[in-house]
């Protein structure tokens, strides 16, 4: 029996001997703004609690070391305290998804009462502990400062209620996000709730010879233990292709560590995951298939029943690229090698099922497609589609990591079993072991120039590790492949890439989708014939970047809304000025396409409902993950309007049939921002005749845009259009006299900067993943296990290790998307890698080729990313 005063109230718990305090106050207490990223390694800092006014990371302190002590959350700091902060982050734009940011605020209060006026040094340092995964932190420490002036009576900025195109409007639900007030999936709860666990695979390769669940069903408090045999459905599903078993069967082999075979409903979390420890498993260990090259050879073990170990084949051919290369004046080549990364998005997985009363199930999903999540869940319940109420609970970061399904459809299974809610939440190992990560590629690279340093020729050859199971790998090297020449003019192309499964945890989306794999090696080619040809980076980049009626690596003639040039352009003073000052500089260029393309037809729908309160329902059908979407949504629909900000009420359910696919290509803001200015000039043809939203209430103005122009890789047809539109950027790393990272630019078209702050952030946040993958963040495996869990030896920068950053936003206006603008969620990070190896050469001479490029002064002044093993044996 433990007793504390929490939040000014004397709490008495019965605790468990290994029970955090953050298990404490979250599932006894009700407090929720203390969130769970890792516990229990209390490396992220979202359930940083003050205990005795001293800064505590609660998942690694034991709730039993409380006795006696005061505990303070965010839910107990007074109103004008948490007005001030909420109003500090909002204005600052410093927050996105949202989910670091209660520990954060919390952790800025007990710096303030120590330090009324901190530095932005000082600031970046107290919250070292802290991860943010979204922001790059620039704008986290904005608010800080902000919030430091208010507490010493200063004035916060008033974000300004304009709504409409072009303004910086307050971020939907930012003030409530901020002190963790609005609910994730694991913040919710519902009478008579069950949790449940699941039980993994230890084996990247194994047949399953037996399941034994006696043990695990007599436990006291287990409701439900089920395994393939309990499926109703169809057990298989996929994105793509169906070759993902959601319980894998006594008789089948696993197929990697995230593959899972029994899954566990009781009272309670804690009871739930004893009894899926309970679980045994008979396994016949098979050897791993873990080399992609191996994989892809004529006899190699096959790895999935559903399709051969090539999973895609992608070629462009363009001219002819071995003669142009013989008559190339300078010719360079080399292997570039990218590494396998971990998303490392805040929020774990979770879901929540709850049966309904006439009959249906509700599913409560954080997924980047929910009408995806519940086509699949429905298919593998066996009941039609309509019997699934599915809503988005917009997550706490994706970045492409979320696409897949994790475990809506096992938590469905349970719920459907127990006749009772079921919330199933991932903790951080078995989140990393299940969903998808980024490809590691292998590329060779072989490019010409003619003597003046213009580009005649790229021939590549690109190999990709694809894990267990399709996900969107094929498209991930099929976009490396559309992207092998990055936006420079190239008259002839020879590229070919290959998907191979493996045993290895599968590889599917990330934030920018293979085009960055392809950015490092060409970028580097590109700096290596400057030397040849006696240029430097800016001059080659000038006399190659594609302008209006050039040919991108598809054979796409580039008809519109082509900014790269000028971004070039914005980034030359700094590039100079740099070098004169005898800095080590680099700099890259980066094109990214903004909608999926390549021949699939794409939608945005959207559905205004005007409310009996005289507000509006904004329906869509993708997902908000941080980036925004929601409140530049909302904005649109305030320009055609002329309606206030705060009418507008963005939300994603299957209210209606709105299914869009998933949130991925950077299109949501480009298809669903078309579809709600659609509908939003239909609203207004109605306001316009003199109506008022009392006289409307209760209408449904609908919008359905379909985008079917685009051409499928290597069509044979008179036009190719592989993508709809594309972003473009120029970047430039600085390096110190150390060899450490000094100062970052990033120039950016984005066609129209919808609100700018928000852009601004995506941007930064961008360059944090960035540098990240170009200096620390590796996830390797070992027989086909990562090697770690720890989320400082998995290398997401911290705010100290961030170098000064500048963002130019460049217009250059899109006519396909809506009012100009185009996507920026992806195109951040495509040249980052390129420009950061461009700098580490000029200052050291080296020239590098694989990432993580943790051999560098610049890596080395970073504090993580040191994961500590023999690498030899590393995959």
């Amino acid at each position: 029996m433990v007793e504390f005063r929490l939040n000014g109230e004397v709490r008495r718990l019965e605790v468990a001997a290994d029970e955090s305090l953050l298990d404490a106050l979250r599932e006894r207490c009700g407090v929720t703004s203390p969130k769970d990223g890792c516990q229990p390694q209390g490396q992220c800092g979202c359930c940083l609690v003050l205990v005795d006014g001293q800064p505590k990371v609660s998942c690694a302190l034991p709730a039993e070391r409380c006795q006696g002590k005061t505990v303070l959350t965010l839910e107990g700091v007074s109103a004008e305290e948490r007005d001030l902060t909420a109003r500090a982050f909002v204005a600052a734009a410093g927050l996105q998804c949202g989910f670091c940011i209660p520990g954060i605020a919390l952790r800025a209060k007990a710096l303030l009462d120590k330090n009324p006026s901190p530095s932005r040094d000082e600031i970046a340092k107290a919250i070292d502990v802290h991860l943010c995964r979204c922001t790059g932190y620039v704008k986290i420490v904005d608010a800080i400062e902000l919030l430091a002036g208010a507490r010493r009576g200063q004035p916060l900025p008033e974000v300004g209620a304009d709504a409409r195109v072009g303004q910086s409007f307050a971020r939907y639900q930012g003030a409530a996000l901020a002190l963790g007030d609005r609910p994730y999936v694991a913040d919710m709860t519902r009478p008579g709730m069950l949790a449940g666990a699941v039980v993994l695979s230890p084996h990247a390769r194994a047949k399953v010879l037996a399941i034994d669940t006696r043990a695990a069903r007599a436990l006291p408090g287990v409701r439900a233990v089920a395994t393939a045999a309990d499926v109703p459905g169809e057990r298989w599903y996929g994105l793509l292709y169906a070759d993902w078993p959601g319980l894998v069967a006594i008789g089948e082999e696993v197929r990697c560590v995230g593959d899972v075979v029994a899954v566990v409903a009781a009272d309670d979390e804690r009871t739930a995951r004893a009894a899926a420890a309970l679980v045994e498993v008979q396994y016949q260990p098979l050897p791993p298939v873990l080399d992609p090259e191996e994989s892809v050879r004529e006899g190699a073990p096959r790895v999935n029943p559903k399709h051969d170990n090539v999973l895609s084949r992608s070629i462009i051919r363009r001219g002819d690229a071995e003669a142009a290369l013989a008559a190339s004046a300078h010719v360079v080549e080399g292997t570039w090698q990218t590494q396998r990364i971990e998303h490392l998005y805040l929020e774990p997985e979770c879901a929540l099922a709850e049966p309904l009363p006439d009959g249906r199930l509700a599913l409560f999903t954080q997924g980047q497609g929910v009408f995806d999540d519940r086509r699949q869940v429905a298919s593998f319940l066996g009941v039609p589609e309509e019997q699934i109420h599915v809503e988005l609970v917009p997550n706490g970061g994706a970045f492409g990591g979320k696409e897949d399904m994790s475990i809506q459809s096992q938590t469905a299974l349970l719920a459907r079993l127990t006749g009772r809610p079921v919330k199933l939440r991932l903790s951080r190992e078995e989140s990393i072991r299940i969903h998808p990560k980024r490809h590691p590629i292998k590329m060779d690279y072989k490019v010409g120039c003619d003597a003046e340093g213009r580009l005649t020729a790229v021939q590549a050859r690109m190999i990709g590790d694809s894990g267990a199971y399709a996900s969107v790998g094929g498209k991930v090297l099929e976009r490396a492949a559309g992207h092998a020449c990055g936006p420079y003019r190239v008259p002839h192309v020879d590229v070919i890439a290959v998907a191979a499964y493996t045993n290895h945890p599968p590889c599917g989306a990330m934030r920018g989708f293979g085009a960055n794999q392809a950015a490092f090696a060409m970028d580097g080619a590109l700096d290596l014939l400057a030397q040849r040809v006696g240029l430097d980076g800016y001059q080659i980049r000038e006399r190659n970047v594609v302008d209006v009626g050039d040919v991108f690596s598809t054979g796409q003639v580039l008809e519109k809304s082509v900014g790269v040039r000028k971004t070039l352009q914005a980034v030359k003073d700094v590039y100079y000025a740099a070098r004169a000052a005898g800095k080590a500089v680099g700099i890259a260029c980066g094109i990214k396409n903004s909608g999926i393309g390549n021949g699939v037809s794409e939608w945005g729908k959207c559905r205004l409902v005007v409310e009996p309160d005289a507000t509006v329902t904004l329906y869509n059908g993708y997902t908000e993950m941080g980036q925004g979407l929601l409140t530049v949504l909302a904005q649109f629909a305030c320009e055609v309007t002329g309606l206030p900000g705060a009418v507008f009420h963005p939300k994603v359910d299957s209210t209606f049939a709105l299914g869009c696919g998933q949130t991925t290509g950077s299109r949501a803001t480009l298809f669903a921002g078309r579809a709600v200015k659609s509908a939003a000039e239909k609203l207004r043809a109605d306001l316009d005749q003199g109506l008022a939203l009392r006289d409307l209430v209760g209408r449904v103005y609908a919008a359905d845009i379909v985008i079917d122009d685009t051409t499928a890789l290597g069509a044979k047809v008179d036009k190719i259009k592989t993508h709809t539109a594309f972003g473009y950027a120029t970047q430039v790393c600085i390096l110190d006299g150390d060899g450490h990272l000094e100062r970052f630019v990033a120039a950016h078209d984005v066609g129209r900067a919808v609100n700018p702050a928000l852009c601004v952030g995506q941007i930064e946040g961008s360059i944090h993943m960035g540098l990240g993958y170009a200096l620390t963040e590796e996830l390797p495996c070992q027989d086909g296990m990562p090697v770690t869990f720890k989320l400082r030896d998995i290398g997401v920068l911290r705010a100290r290790d961030m170098p000064v950053t500048e963002v130019i936003l460049i217009e250059e206006h899109e006519p396909e998307g809506p009012f100009g603008a185009k996507g920026v969620g992806e195109i951040g990070l495509v040249p980052t890698a390129g420009a950061v190896a461009g700098a580490l050469a000029a200052f050291d001479g080296i020239r590098r080729y694989t990432l993580p490029m943790k051999d560098s002064p610049a890596a080395a002044a970073i504090s993580v990313g040191r994961i500590k093993g023999d690498r030899s044996r590393w995959r």
